[in-house]
């Protein structure tokens, strides 16, 4: 049996994961401020809805407010799951396992990182996994 050592590639730089690190942390809190006004806008969506004596069906306004509360909420879960993603790369970081992809265990190139910097994947696997 032939054992397959994982790809590697160029490491990221001390200086590139500081600047990843930071633009993370942006995001944490753009996502977090995000959420928070989602959260407001499907609460009052759901206000609106119980102080309505019409069903949704028959009032012309109805159709507009569920859909309301069903993209706010589908936009809120979204933010949700981004925000994981980024608490699991600033954790990455803080392992030193940032930057690695954790399917191959190839070397996630800045790039990628700068255009998504809380992928777990390297391209290839990316493309590979649909993610």
């Amino acid at each position: 049996m032939t054992i397959v050592e994982p790809r590697r590639g160029v490491a990221l730089s001390k200086r590139q994961k500081e600047l990843l690190e930071r633009r993370l942390e942006v995001e944490r809190r753009d996502t977090e401020l995000t959420m928070s006004q989602l959260s407001a806008d499907v609460h009052t969506v759901q206000v609106s809805r119980q102080d309505s004596p019409t069903d949704d069906e028959h009032d012309p306004e109805g159709p507009t407010l569920a859909f309301e509360q069903s993209q706010s909420t589908a936009l809120l879960r979204q933010a949700r799951d981004r925000l994981a993603q980024i608490e699991v790369a600033l954790g990455r970081i803080h392992d030193d396992s940032y930057g690695t992809c954790t399917n191959c265990g190839a070397a996630i190139s800045y790039a990628r990182l700068g255009a998504r910097p809380y992928t777990p994947h390297c391209i290839q696997c990316a493309e590979r996994l649909g993610a």
